[in-house]
């Protein structure tokens, strides 16, 4: 799960692009990437300067699409081809710096809402055997009478109808999920599940527990955020690379302990770097500021780090931090950070760990907004006890005890990571923070400085060129 998101870069550097497997043939470029569509909407909205957002699998095209789209509308067309975070986000950040009005994202997206930018998806036309894949559901569900919800990854979004049309005749209880590409107004009805860019509805008493679901995709983060979400339900999937159906043994209860053990990591830290994990979902800040004030109410001293797309080797820098918290779209959040020197949690994961008011209920959130007040899993924090009337409470990773009640909220603007200590024996007051208070406790601090006793030198002139090959590489 790490890969997608945090990996070191190394593959990146070391794939070789192969334009003629990589991207459908020539002639169904057009097809393909729904020119004709995406032209209309450019033309329609008058826009003059275009980002165009493309996935590494498919820059290869990214060039031919670019100069027909300047064809056909007349205007700039711009190549996003390193995205901020996740390729699966609208990269708002790195096309309000090439000055465009509008993005066109290409490939697979998370469809998480954004809100500086219009915004159109154009997921791809992946090939999808519509035959094998309705063969393959009839040789999963034998019961015609099965209740049935039907998830797609978007690559594949564009067959669902055909593949709703020869199922449902036989199967009168399956349900086709459809895909949003932004947020419907208005609370949802009875019945009614809008999650993941996906809106469906389903008609028992026992709602969503009472179905199975079937997932047309190739398994990776999108198939996982279903099933630790919605982990009440049976999961099966079809894979269109492979043309095989299976019933999924991801073992989400080990998953789920997993995760919980991370929740008692986020109990026991008394540190936590926010890392911010995406510039364009809607409501990060909103959420950035939540967690603050959560962390600082929990007793917690916490840092807002900015670092890209998070690797063990970024975050090694941070030793002073106990435990991190990523605030990312739903797909990226779930972070395994088994190779990272410090674990990696969710927003909901630290609100169970710190809000005393949240109880596990068996549901699992991976959308940050949906903790935030207003929506329908916010929870409250509850009032302030008194120290001493708070109930004790013991690590189940350490054994030993630990502050389990919410502080007052402070009266002062200062920020709660910063406090002040006695320097010297003058009664001096110096203020401290937990990274000075940690590099205070280690035996290597950097280069001494030694004012005065390093000899002046002339400055010399250097090598002139790139590491790869300096200019006087060849004369040595």
């Amino acid at each position: 799960m790490a890969a997608a998101f945090s990996s070191s870069g190394e593959a990146a550097l070391q794939r070789q692009l192969n334009p003629e497997a990589a991207s459908p043939s020539r002639g169904d470029l057009d097809r393909f990437y729904e020119m004709g569509r995406a032209a209309a909407f450019v033309r329609g909205g008058g826009f003059r300067k275009v980002a165009l957002q493309f996935p590494d699998e498919l820059l290869a095209d990214a060039a031919t699409v670019a100069a027909r789209m300047e064809a056909a509308t007349g205007a700039e067309m711009y190549i996003l081809g390193d995205t901020t975070y996740g390729s699966c986000c609208v990269d708002e950040l790195a096309a309000e710096h090439a000055g465009a009005e509008v993005v066109l994202h290409y490939g697979s997206a998370c469809l998480s809402p954004c809100r500086r930018l219009p915004v159109l998806h154009i997921f791809g036309q992946q090939p999808l055997d519509i035959g094998r894949c309705a063969e393959a559901f009839r040789e999963l569900y034998p019961d015609r009478q099965s209740r049935v919800v039907v998830l797609s990854d978007v690559v594949y979004d564009h067959a669902m109808g055909e593949l709703e049309q020869q199922l449902c005749p036989e199967y009168h209880n399956v349900v086709f999920s459809k895909v949003l590409c932004e947020d419907l107004p208005g609370p949802a009805l009875p019945g009614e599940v809008r999650q993941f860019g996906r809106q469906f509805t389903v008609e028992t008493l026992g709602g969503l527990q009472d179905y199975a679901m079937f997932y047309v995709g190739t398994e990776g983060l999108a198939l996982t955020s279903f099933m630790l979400t919605w982990n009440c339900c049976p999961f099966s999937s079809f894979d269109p690379i492979t043309g095989c159906g299976r019933h999924e043994t991801f073992n989400v209860n080990r998953a789920l302990m997993r995760r919980l053990y991370l929740v008692e990591r986020a109990r026991d830290a008394h540190v936590v770097g926010i890392l911010v994990g995406t510039l364009g979902v809607a409501g990060y800040m909103a959420v950035l500021q939540h967690i603050r004030e959560l962390l600082c109410r929990a007793g917690k001293r916490s840092y807002t780090l900015a670092v890209g797309k998070p690797n063990p080797a970024k975050l090694a820098n941070f030793l002073e931090v106990d435990i991190f918290v990523l605030v990312a779209c739903a797909q990226n959040s779930l972070l395994d950070s088994s190779d990272f020197y410090r674990p990696v949690v969710t927003p909901y994961e630290l609100e169970l760990a710190c809000n005393p008011g949240r109880k596990w209920t068996g549901n699992y959130l991976t959308d940050f907004r949906e903790l935030l007040p207003g929506a329908c899993a916010y929870v409250e924090l509850p009032p302030v006890v008194p120290a001493a009337e708070a109930v004790p409470d013991m690590s189940l990773i350490t054994g030993e005890m630990r502050a389990a009640h919410l502080c007052d909220p402070p009266v002062s603007q200062q920020p709660a990571s910063t406090t002040l200590a006695c320097r010297d024996q003058t009664r001096a007051l110096a203020e401290i923070s937990p990274a000075a208070s940690f590099l205070e406790s280690r035996s290597w601090r950097g280069l001494e400085q030694q004012l005065g006793q390093t000899p002046i030198s002339k400055v010399v002139q250097g090598r002139r060129g790139i590491a790869i090959a300096y200019e006087d590489e060849g004369r040595e």
